[in-house]
């Protein structure tokens, strides 16, 4: 069948040894420290980033196992013997594969087989890693270019179709895949890679192909794809969870953008709500100029339970919280807007802050979803400057007086959830106008290392805010309290999310 005429091949000048000899050291090299890299990556099937990063150290092993073949036939050259084209010029030898190095396992990759199919003289010549690649017994003969059909899968049957016939009747180089499925059952991906080769008239008289298993590398490419599609997934979902989580986070705790001071006519009446653009005063002898401020972990990824809380009860005393729900995300969150939630309702009602602390034990030890939290609550009276309070497990409030402070002496209380039937205790203390309170979740200034069973080792970091009891003494107001603890405790050395809460005493 005649076909274009090509520019005849020039025989392939052999490489310098030197040259190949030093990319094949380069390539061993380069395969030892992927080597290492995949030890090093343990495979976990809960972490999607660790499964994407082995699945590429192992293609990445595939690819040097295949160049490393590769560079040892071009090393070893042609074969001395070519078998010539009947009536035409010789055909160019295909190589075949050397043995892979003793030590090193033997890779589909590295399986390469040749064919020629010669038109002139109806003949096919196979080599032998062909004949296993196709899973076929040599005895059993070559399969033709009308034979090779029954070995491909049907819906591959119009890839190798085009390709043969472009080569046998537009003269084109070929370059495509398809699957083949052995006798034993095996499917098999093969590259193919031939070109048509003229007689001395310019007819196709044959066509000669290289044959390449790239099954393992296949299978390997797709392991990184789906491990890639699976770790953008997880992604995507975190980035939704962390903005459900924020939204449900602003939805309950106050925004507070400035002080806020509690209004009031005298016991069990208000005189409206507090608002940051209007704060109001609480009519008696003491006044409560409030601040606040959340402060997510150093890396700003998870969003977890803490929250924190001030409101002016109808008898005219102020409520005070902080608190932190153990874990991340929406089911954090939403724990902790549950126990935000009963934990107004219940001090509107008038419960003492021990009982309260006994009525959130029990909603977390009987909740669906099991989790512990700590907390602290208190009840400031101003009419009396009395502060009762009660904590579960949690960082004692500070007080600070006279450019000094100190951590107040903590009741009796475990942590909510730890235990059903828990008792909580509760104390008392006497504040004074100037007085300054500062309640904080344990995630304030948590350094790395801290042991929190250790008595020693202050792990929740309240001597550091006690360290700056002189600022914040000579502040001027509660927000410029806050601002001076997170100036402190904000920094990238911080492990966890964390809430705090400036309370100052007016006169």
């Amino acid at each position: 069948m005649p076909s274009p005429s090509s520019t005849d091949r020039s025989a392939a000048q052999p490489p310098e040894r030197g040259a190949v000899d030093a990319l094949i050291s380069q390539t061993e090299r380069l395969r030892g420290g992927v080597d290492a890299v995949r030890r090093d990556t343990v495979s976990d099937e809960a972490d999607a980033g660790l499964r994407w990063r082995r699945a590429l150290c192992d293609l990445a092993v595939h690819h040097l196992d295949d160049l490393g073949q590769q560079l040892g036939q071009l090393r070893e050259g042609l074969p001395p013997e070519e078998s010539p084209v009947v009536g035409g010029p010789a055909a160019p030898a295909i190589p075949l594969p050397t043995a892979p190095p003793e030590g090193r396992r033997e890779s589909l990759l590295s399986r390469v087989g040749s064919a020629e199919w010669n038109l002139l003289a109806d003949e096919v010549d196979w080599s032998e890693e062909l004949f296993r690649i196709f899973g076929r017994n040599p005895e059993e003969g070559a399969l033709s270019l009308d034979e090779l059909p029954s070995f491909v899968r049907p819906e591959d049957h119009p890839q190798l179709t085009s390709m043969v016939t472009d080569c046998l009747v537009e003269g084109k180089p070929i370059d495509g895949e398809f699957r083949i499925v052995r006798s034993d059952g095996a499917e098999r991906t093969v590259h193919m890679m031939g070109e048509p080769v003229l007689d001395a008239d310019g007819c196709t008289a044959s066509m000669w192909a290289v044959l390449r298993d790239v099954s393992e590398l296949r299978r390997t490419q797709q392991t990184v794809y789906e491990s890639r599609d699976w770790l953008q997934r997880e992604r995507h979902a975190a980035q939704t969870e962390r903005r459900l989580a924020v939204e449900l986070q602003e939805a309950v705790l106050p925004p507070w953008r400035g002080s806020l001071r509690f209004p009031g006519t005298g016991p069990g009446t208000l005189d409206g709500p507090a608002t940051p653009a209007g704060p109001a005063t609480l009519d008696g002898p003491a006044t409560l100029d409030v601040a606040a401020h959340y402060l997510p972990c150093a890396t700003g990824a998870l969003i977890g339970g803490d929250w924190y809380d001030a409101m002016p009860l109808p008898d005219g005393r102020a409520l005070l919280s902080v608190g932190d729900l153990t874990g991340h995300g929406v089911t954090a969150t939403s724990g902790m807007a549950m126990l935000l939630g009963a934990l107004r309702g219940m001090a509107v009602a008038g419960v003492t802050p021990d009982q309260l602390m006994g009525c959130l034990n029990h909603l977390l030890d009987t909740a669906s979803q099991p989790a512990l939290g700590s907390a602290v609550c208190c009840l400031y009276d101003p009419k009396t400057g009395s502060l009762t309070w009660s904590q579960a497990g949690h960082p004692a409030p500070l007080l600070f007086r006279n450019g000094t402070g100190r951590a107040l002496s903590a009741p009796e209380g475990m942590l909510l959830g730890a235990a059903s039937g828990a008792v909580f205790g509760q104390s008392e203390e006497q504040l004074l106008p100037g007085d300054l309170l500062v309640l904080h979740t344990d995630g304030l200034a948590r350094w790395h290392g801290a042991d929190p069973s250790d008595p020693s080792q202050d792990s929740t970091g309240a001597q550091r805010v006690l360290d700056l009891a002189p600022r914040l003494s000579a502040a001027r107001s509660a927000q410029e309290c806050v601002r001076i603890v997170v100036e402190e405790c904000g920094g990238t050395e911080r492990e966890d999310d964390a809430c705090v809460l400036v309370a100052r005493v007016g006169t």
